[in-house]
């Protein structure tokens, strides 16, 4: 990368999804280090989150595709590279079926707030490190509100420009997106 060039979180391609937020951070700089406020009630995002969570990720992980039906997340990106996709399943949205992917840079803090509904994965080019927060705290969707797909299904309409990234064993044996839908449609999602 030419290190010029000017590095910016942005959406990179897709739609502007409906309900979705790309923030900005203002992130405070001295000669003692930083501050940077990351999440603020009054962004007017339809997150009200309850667990917080720090995660950590090698170079070439992809996470996902995760799907709820029960809770709206944040994705804030602190340290490393990274693309977050998101393809909008919500029946009666403006923007279903549409799909958005956005780069994300540790060195252009932004947080990025989507509501339940929102097929999403993330794939880390470095060492990363993010923070995640949901409106519903994993013990309670863990067991049955952790629906996946295949990440690189090309109905997802998301162009990773990636191959071969390391994957945890449920995502390498997730079904299609198509799978997926069927089996939420089993379970009345989309009834």
């Amino acid at each position: 990368m030419n290190t010029t060039q000017l590095i910016k979180s942005a959406q990179i391609d897709g739609v502007e999804l409906h309900q979705v937020r790309l923030v900005s951070l203002d992130e405070h700089k001295d000669h003692r280090g930083s501050f940077t406020e990351i999440f603020q009630d009054h962004w007017g995002t339809v997150l009200k989150p309850v667990q917080w969570s720090a995660v950590k990720s090698e170079a070439n992980v992809f996470r996902g595709m995760h799907f709820h039906v029960r809770h709206d997340e944040y994705f804030c990106l602190l340290e490393g590279h990274c693309l977050l996709g998101l393809r909008d399943l919500r029946p009666g949205s403006p923007t279903q079926h549409k799909s958005a992917l956005f780069e994300l840079f540790g060195e252009d803090p932004a947080a990025l707030v989507f509501p339940v509904g929102m097929l999403h994965g993330w794939y880390f080019f470095t060492p990363s490190i993010h923070v995640q927060a949901v409106s519903e705290a994993y013990p309670d969707y863990g067991a049955d509100d952790n629906w996946r797909c295949r990440w690189n299904d090309p109905e997802l309409e998301l162009n990773w420009g990636i191959e071969n990234p390391i994957l945890s064993d449920l995502a390498a044996n997730a079904p299609s997106l198509q799978g997926l839908i069927n089996g939420l449609t089993f379970k009345g999602y989309f009834s």
